[in-house]
């Protein structure tokens, strides 16, 4: 009965131990964004920018190696698998901020400020959606069913659709947001809002803000049912989801003039986010996908959908020349 205990007792201060690691981790990692990587408005430099995104994976890869030496091996595998799907699923995100940004004609030298501000946002708005989700997993387990159903849906939909792309200021969330605010069609500097003739109004920069954040709510509705098919902690969900959404703003703007030219990438992710959706029906046919096959076979899909749309833009430069 004392061991029981004893060992419960381990479990809650392991469990209390690595939320606070990983809090200070999250804090000290966003003041060094604010205050150290991008003290000033200007211009992002590759360089500078591709060392910051190296940083972040090995701050996530350790953090890793921290949850293995604290919960196991097991656990360990399920944090990576986690971060990798996040990550993949987060270039998606990243041409459609690009294009958000081009739309609203937001300068590169302002686009971090809106971008780390929409970070802020997505740490709270994922932590509510991944916290609810658990309630509702652990009360309701056949909900994993209707993930299972809506990832595949979503991945077929992703893979065979072909979305016709439209003039920004003619969506529905830009008619709405001008009819309810008051609109600058001016950068009014770093501002978000400005008083102009007596009255506020909301500048490009909130105006792009706001619609990233939206988006953000959407991608999450594909990722955090892939990554609850793969395991139940919140913990492991959590901060896998937060650790690749930390480093998107510098995989943005190392990424962002040519990600849309990795053809293959977004094929790739659909048949990701359909072999993690079918994967819970796999037991029901006499085998089981282990963690780290889930985790190889992500990594093969994303690699190889890169590779594949490098070598075909060298062969059609080929072919211009």
């Amino acid at each position: 009965m004392n061991m029981g205990f004893l060992n419960s007792t381990h479990a809650v201060l392991s469990q209390s131990t690595m939320w606070t690691v990983f809090g200070i981790a999250v804090i000290v990692l966003l003041v060094l964004d604010l205050c150290v990587f991008n003290r000033k408005n200007e211009e992002p430099h590759f360089w500078h920018t591709f060392w910051i995104c190296v940083f972040y994976i090995v701050i996530a890869l350790i953090f890793g190696v921290f949850v293995v030496y604290e919960e196991g091996a097991d656990k360990g595998m399920l944090y990576f698998t986690g971060y990798l799907l996040e990550k993949s699923l987060s270039l998606d995100n990243i041409f459609v901020m690009s294009v958000i940004f081009s739309a609203i004609g937001v300068p590169s030298k302002y686009q971090h400020r809106v971008l780390f501000w929409g970070i802020l946002g997505a740490l709270v708005m994922r932590g509510i959606m991944i916290f609810l989700g658990e309630a509702l997993v652990s009360r309701f387990h056949w909900v994993l069913y209707i993930f299972s159903v809506f990832l595949v849906y979503t991945g077929a939909h992703m893979l065979f659709s072909k979305e016709e792309e439209k003039p920004f200021k003619s969506t529905k969330i830009y008619k709405v947001m001008s009819k309810i605010f008051h609109v600058t069609h001016e950068i009014k500097g770093e501002h978000f809002i400005v008083k102009e003739e007596g009255k506020w109004h909301i500048t490009p920069l909130l105006f792009a803000l706001f619609i990233i954040e939206t988006m953000d709510v959407i991608f999450a509705f594909d990722s955090i049912p892939a990554i609850f098919l793969i395991t139940q902690d919140v913990f492991i969900v959590y901060t896998s989801n937060i650790f690749a959404i930390l480093g998107l703003r510098a995989l943005y703007f190392l990424l962002a003039a040519i990600v849309n030219k990795f053809l293959y990438l977004k094929p790739a992710l659909s048949i990701i986010l359909i072999f993690i959706g079918l994967k819970i029906f796999t037991p029901h046919f006499g085998f089981e996908i282990k963690t780290w096959q889930s985790l190889t076979f992500t990594m093969i899909m994303l690699t190889g959908g890169i590779l594949l749309s490098v070598l075909k833009e060298k062969k059609a430069c080929k072919t211009e020349k």
